[in-house]
């Protein structure tokens, strides 16, 4: 599923132009950010290799701007193959998870990998976070105009939604609550927001996206 005919996708010169601001903005955050934060990907490396058995990167294909399916990169925080013993959503405690992925998960350290999705042009800091293709083949024709956005590690959507594992938790069917539910008003909320969006109002879901994962614990 990595071309956009497969997706049935809108025709792409009917897409937004990419802003070279917000392009200015990611390499002027990521560049130095993976600079910086070297020391702290060697010593979280270290603790997932000591914690359990597996890769200390998760790779996994998502589905990013035009339909193009990309690998996104991730600190692992579940078991080796994780997949195959259960859903692709996570759900609550869920007994996948490691000890060290329950830490990595709760500040979304283990999303920090993808600072290298990022350089490489394949997301941006903030945009609509990137779906599985499963789950891309079950959007309306409105819902894949999200694909029209290079996707984000945060974003407005990932800020409301931040209790998601929880959320699913407490349904009786998660999957189905994902599908008919969360995902929908997730894609509303980030194309809502992709609409209007400028490097200032980027600049303010990176505060609030700080300010929700250290503020208020």
């Amino acid at each position: 599923m990595s071309s956009t005919t497969s997706l049935n996708l809108p025709e792409v010169e009917t897409w937004p132009v990419l802003s070279p601001a917000k392009r200015c903005l990611d390499l002027v955050l990521a560049v130095p950010a993976t600079l910086l934060l070297l020391p702290v990907f060697a010593l979280l490396a270290l603790w997932i290799k000591l914690d359990s058995r597996g890769p200390v990167f998760f790779l996994q294909e998502r589905i990013g701007r035009g339909g193009r399916s990309f690998r996104i990169w991730k600190f692992r925080t579940m078991v080796t193959d994780a997949e195959r013993l259960g859903t692709q959503i996570t759900i609550g405690r869920d007994p996948r998870i490691t000890r060290s992925g329950h830490f990595l998960r709760r500040y979304r350290f283990d999303e920090l990998p993808q600072l290298i999705n990022v350089l490489k042009g394949e997301m941006s800091i903030v945009g609509p976070r990137p779906e599985v293709p499963r789950y891309v083949a079950l959007y309306d024709r409105a819902q894949r105009r999200i694909l029209a956005y290079r996707p984000g590690i945060t974003s407005p959507a990932s800020i409301a939604f931040s209790n998601e594992s929880e959320l699913l938790a407490s349904q009786a069917d998660p999957e189905t609550y994902y599908r008919n539910t969360v995902m929908p008003a997730k894609i509303q909320l980030d194309l809502q927001y992709e609409l209007q969006a400028t490097v200032w109002s980027d600049c303010t879901i990176i505060a609030k996206t700080f300010f929700r994962l250290f503020g208020d614990k």
